[in-house]
């Protein structure tokens, strides 16, 4: 299993993104090696933002966008405030953890609150009604919360116990499948109906010539 922590009061650098990138490479290149896994915690500081400029912002949105499609599933774990990078990554994961005592946090840049894309993320994974004192006032999303609004998949005193059962459940899924099944469920809130029959129509054309040549082999 391929792990990570991610320290949300450490301000993204080139260095962050370096490290996800490579989690992301380690995790193409060993495709059975089982979930990657990921430990979330922190907030950040209100002089996070100096030194930050669009390109490495831009930056870390492609890698958190490569994390959201690898071809394995993907495991986040948190606990205490998580914002930032750590808010970023936590939703960029498949099936998510959290402590009794985890809060989701956008953070503020001293006038608002910070606009990547997390709100977006938190948006299209509760709606915008439900997370909208998050996103406009920066109020704290409790682990509670985050779980009724299906952002959160499980509370666990215990998250290492928690994970090794969540590892239990996908073991002897494709990773290749398992993308192709990611992929559809991002579309189908943007696609007509019209829009979306063909990918599914190709997705189920690939599983059946898969199942016919195991059956003629």
């Amino acid at each position: 299993m391929l792990t990570r922590a991610i320290d949300g009061t450490e301000p993204l650098s080139a260095a962050s993104v370096k490290a996800l990138d490579g989690l992301c490479d380690r995790a193409e290149d060993q495709p059975g090696s089982g979930p990657v896994t990921v430990h979330v915690t922190g907030a950040p500081k209100p002089d996070w933002t100096d030194g930050l400029t669009v390109g490495l912002v831009t930056k870390w949105e492609r890698v958190l966008r490569r994390l959201e499609r690898l071809p394995v599933a993907t495991v986040a774990t948190a606990s205490g405030d998580c914002g930032g990078p750590a808010l970023d990554v936590f939703l960029a994961t498949d099936i998510r953890i959290a402590t009794p005592d985890t809060r989701l946090l956008v953070p503020l840049d001293g006038e608002a609150t910070w606009p990547g894309m997390a709100v977006h993320r938190l948006v299209q994974q509760a709606g915008a009604a439900r997370v909208r004192r998050a996103v406009l006032f920066g109020v704290p999303i409790p682990a509670a919360e985050a779980l009724t609004l299906g952002i959160v998949d499980e509370l666990a005193d215990d998250t290492a116990a928690a994970t090794e059962a969540t590892a239990e459940l996908i073991a002897g899924l494709s990773g290749k499948e398992l993308a192709i099944r990611r992929q559809l469920l991002f579309d189908a809130s943007s696609m007509s109906f019209e829009d979306a029959l063909g990918q599914h129509l190709a997705a189920c054309d690939r599983v059946l010539r898969r199942n016919g040549a195991e059956e003629a082999s």
